[in-house]
């Protein structure tokens, strides 16, 4: 293509129309209409080659009237760079893969199909959770925008395990685990059929770091949607308030306790969850959606729309035009990849946005597991410095009042990320998938509205809502959500449990005590295995009206929907003879989450503590083989301060002709 405009340069008018996108946010683009070819990657992606060649044009016809010796010489072209094969030609692309042609046929692709680039649209739809109950409808729209965009989509369904099915038993085993599941798989799908890029909905707890995680492991153009949450629902009895299901959970301790009824509870269960769509709260899927944007994979926008707004179905189909802009651009060696976005200045925007929110403690976990892919040391050492420097500007449950349908109704995360952003507590200058960076994309965000999202001039608290502790209790740290702490100091002695089951057993008896530390050890990534989820217990102790007035310590993890002085993720954990494996019932623990203190001890001399150590060393027996994926997981996992990762990092893809 020679100059002019850059619209009419991009396969003719008539092929195209334009797109625009005043609410997501990105540049102006075109799209190719079914059954043309797409235009030139180079044009689509990039206004400035065009822009230079309108300048030649100009220049050219400037002379007009002039004898043809004065004329300005047309300028020599550059050579244009030789495009990079797709991937997917492997596959499909000569005589000796006739055989793999007919696969294609097979599914109904023609011979234009099969010669567009191949995209994998992972998402986690099923009947195994409500999170994911419509994410198949969304996966179709987000279809017909890869076809629209010049690619042919596969649609490609990975295991999702729901948090809410398996609390508070044995299944939980396998909610932590299911992330490397989903990241394997996305690598297994993608590497193995080579596709040409990555589109990711997923919208349970687990489902969002694991995509993610796969689409910068495979590191093709990628993009990811959170699927949304559900909205809040109404009891009888219990007008005005919108209920989730941490209200139902809470509801149990009060029935133990005597203060609610069994019908009281039957008519919580039945209201809390009206929708399909992740749990209403600032928990774990919805401050991971909230990531997905900070980290520059996601449109802005998109996570705050619930689940079941019919606004979602437009969203997939732009965000999947914006991918294919990405895929074309990436043959001529433009367009960013996962690992150009994930930068160590994209992991911070992602803390910040946690804390500002009151984030789920997952969130810790699973970032630096998200960095790992990309080859970066990001421990939690580097997640607590940027906590502690970040305000608490949402008032979202479970700390505050207000839910994810509040935020999408304020103008979504871009409100929360702008406000930051213009107090320099977010990086503007961030890559995101679109080619442009954070603070363009960020540009029509609208301001925050002073009640569930205030400025940081006017924070709910200066040193945001997570915080990390240390001491000689957790050398390797320890997590704690302060957002709506009432207390932030604590001392009391420790009631030790070997398991989740036999401290369930006691709060559900209340054989414990005002003041108590509850500890709850055996439940890291190691030692569970599969570090389990303590939501069940933390809930029953709110309900029994005891949320504020005990604490507890586990090695295991908590739920995003958790809330009291529950600390979680203590690093070693008990299956690695960490300190915690030497408490014992009566020890003072002494925790102190100030901003000047942040610290977690246990009051015991240090050859006390070391002597205690050598002999629970002495008595821990290796665990039986678990078999299955248990086992495997047992054998591979890294601390949870490393992000309970199971794999050495940053996985080279190289080309089968390179």
């Amino acid at each position: 293509m020679q100059g002019g405009d850059s619209r009419a340069t991009r396969s003719g008018v008539n092929a195209h129309r334009e797109i625009r996108r005043p609410r997501y946010g990105g540049r102006l683009f075109s799209v190719p209409r079914m059954n043309q070819k797409p235009a030139s990657p180079d044009n689509v992606f990039s206004e400035s080659s065009a822009s230079a060649s309108l300048a030649a044009s100009t220049a050219t016809t400037s002379t007009t009237g002039s004898s043809p010796a004065a004329a300005t010489p047309k300028p020599t072209p550059k050579p244009t760079p030789k495009p990079t094969p797709f991937r997917s030609a492997l596959i499909r692309s000569g005589t000796i893969r006739a055989t793999t042609r007919s696969f294609l046929h097979a599914l109904g692709q023609d011979d234009e199909d099969i010669e567009r680039p191949h995209i994998g649209v992972f998402h986690t739809g099923g009947e195994m959770s409500p999170c994911n109950l419509n994410l198949r409808d969304q996966a179709q729209h987000a279809k017909t925008g890869i076809y629209a965009g010049g690619g042919t989509p596969h649609e490609c369904p990975v295991v999702s395990v729901s948090d809410g099915l398996t609390m508070a038993h044995s299944g939980m085993r396998f909610s932590l685990v299911s992330r490397e599941l989903i990241a394997d798989s996305v690598e297994a799908s993608v590497r193995g059929h080579q596709w040409d890029g990555i589109f990711a909905i997923g919208a349970c707890d687990k489902n969002l770091p694991g995509l993610m995680m796969g689409m910068v492991r495979c590191n093709v153009p990628s993009v990811f949607v959170h699927g949304g949450s559900a909205l809040p629902g109404q009891a009888p009895g219990v007008h005005g308030r919108d209920l989730n299901v941490v209200d139902t959970y809470e509801t149990i301790g009060q029935v133990l306790a005597g203060t609610a009824t069994a019908q009281d509870l039957e008519a919580m269960s039945r209201a809390c969850l009206p929708t399909a769509g992740a749990c209403a709260g600032q928990f774990t899927a919805n401050t991971m959606g909230m990531v997905s944007e900070a980290l520059g994979l996601a449109p802005i926008g998109s996570s705050m729309v619930p689940a079941v707004f019919s606004e979602r179905a437009p969203l997939m189909r732009r965000a999947a035009r914006q991918l294919m802009q990405a895929v074309w651009a990436s043959a001529e060696g433009g367009g960013p990849l996962p690992r150009d976005i994930i930068t160590r200045r994209a992991l911070e925007n992602a803390c910040a946005v946690v804390s500002a929110t009151g984030g789920s403690t997952n969130a810790a976990l699973h970032l630096p597991a998200i960095a790992h892919e990309a080859g970066i040391r990001f421990h939690l050492d580097d997640v607590a410095e940027i906590f502690a420097r970040t305000p608490l500007i949402a008032d979202l449950r479970p700390g505050g009042r207000f839910l994810a349908r509040d935020v999408y109704y304020i103008g979504g995360a871009g409100v929360i990320l702008r406000t930051l952003m213009e107090q320099g507590f977010v990086h503007g200058d961030a890559l995101t998938f679109t080619g442009r960076t954070l603070a363009e994309e960020l540009a029509d965000a609208a301001p925050p509205d002073g009640e569930v999202v205030r400025t940081p001039g006017n924070p709910i608290t200066r040193d945001g809502g997570l915080t990390v502790l240390k001491g000689n209790l957790c050398p390797d740290g320890a997590l704690l959500k302060t957002a709506g702490l009432k207390t932030l100091v604590h001392r009391g002695p420790a009631r030790v449990f070997e398991s989740e089951e036999q401290a369930q057993a006691a709060v559900q008896a209340m054989q414990y005590a005002a003041g108590d530390v509850i500890v709850i050890r055996n439940e890291g990534p190691r030692g569970s295995p599969g570090m389990r989820e303590m939501l069940g217990i933390t809930a029953l102790l709110y309900g029994q009206g005891m949320g504020d007035k005990v604490a507890l310590l586990t090695d295991g993890r908590f739920s995003g929907a958790t809330r009291g002085l529950c600390i979680g993720y203590a690093g070693p954990e008990a299956a690695d003879n960490g300190p915690i494996a030497a408490l014992r019932d009566g020890d003072l623990i002494a925790i102190d989450a100030r901003a000047d203190a942040r610290s977690i001890t246990v009051e015991i001399g240090e050859a006390e503590l070391a002597a205690r150590l050598e002999q629970s060393a002495a008595a821990r027996r290796q665990a039986p083989p678990l078999g299955g994926v248990l086992e495997k997981y047992a054998l591979t996992v890294r601390p949870a301060h490393q992000g309970a990762v199971t794999h050495s990092g940053q996985v080279v893809w190289l080309r089968d002709d390179s």
